[in-house]
């Protein structure tokens, strides 16, 4: 058989990336879900059901078209393994994160920041801050996967009373998995994080893309206000 190449990238959950292979590959999406979820497989590997994604960077690879869910799996975890070389372990270790923690931080970073990639490692930075001084992460892209709902454009004050894991306005440090699959700009944003105080963001009231970083609550307050008078001006309510 002759190869195909296989792509897979802005995916949010391991439901989604089984759905986009089965659309490239003979195997199907709900044997690949059976597989990355059995008991037996995560416990090999330290993984849970919320963080089995990690092992998926998203890339373009070559496989043939029959390829089984076990065969997959199994070259996903190669090209993991491959994937974490020396420098990235090097960077990893010095964070104090191990990989798959570095991976969630960087699906937060991904879905913050998904339109000026530049800013990732300056975002990277202001969460490593808060994680240092264990402070809740306080992400909106959070409250979006504890709600299951990615149309939202304004996260209200009643979105951060939603009971998740993945709410990191009530639940301390990182939460138990990624909220997307994060890509590889995203992972090296944060093993390159930017040094410096930031504590707290908000999005530009132009709508550039980038964000206003502060490093105290009451200029955050300032940011913040301005950003939702621009909202309200452009009436997005939701």
């Amino acid at each position: 058989q002759t190869p195909i190449k296989v792509t897979f990238n802005n995916l949010r959950t391991k439901e989604e990336l089984a759905g986009k292979l089965a659309k490239q590959i003979e195997v199907d999406s709900i044997s690949l879900l059976q597989y990355i979820t059995d008991t037996t497989f995560l416990n090999n590997l330290q993984l849970t059901t919320d963080n089995v994604v990690c092992l998926f960077i998203p890339n373009t690879y070559e496989f043939y078209w029959n390829t089984s869910a076990e065969e997959f799996t199994n070259r996903m975890i190669s090209e993991y393994a491959n994937f974490w070389n020396e420098d990235r372990k090097k960077k990893a270790n010095k964070l104090q994160l191990n990989y798959y923690e570095v991976s969630i931080l960087a699906s937060i970073v991904e879905k913050e920041q998904n339109i000026k990639t530049d800013e990732r490692p300056d975002i990277a930075g202001l969460y490593l801050n808060r994680i240092k001084k264990k402070m809740k992460l306080e992400s909106d892209p959070t409250l979006i996967f504890s709600l299951g709902d990615f149309s939202i454009n304004r996260v209200l004050n009643k979105d951060k009373k939603v009971d998740s894991p993945f709410n990191t306005y009530i639940y301390k440090g990182l939460p138990p998995g990624p909220i997307c699959i994060p890509s590889i700009n995203a992972i090296d944003a944060v093993l390159n994080a930017t040094k410096h105080d930031y504590l707290f963001m908000c999005a530009k009231e132009d709508f550039s893309g980038y964000h206003n970083f502060a490093t105290s609550y009451r200029k955050h307050l300032r940011n913040a206000r301005k950003y939702q008078k621009a909202l309200n001006k452009r009436k997005i309510m939701r």
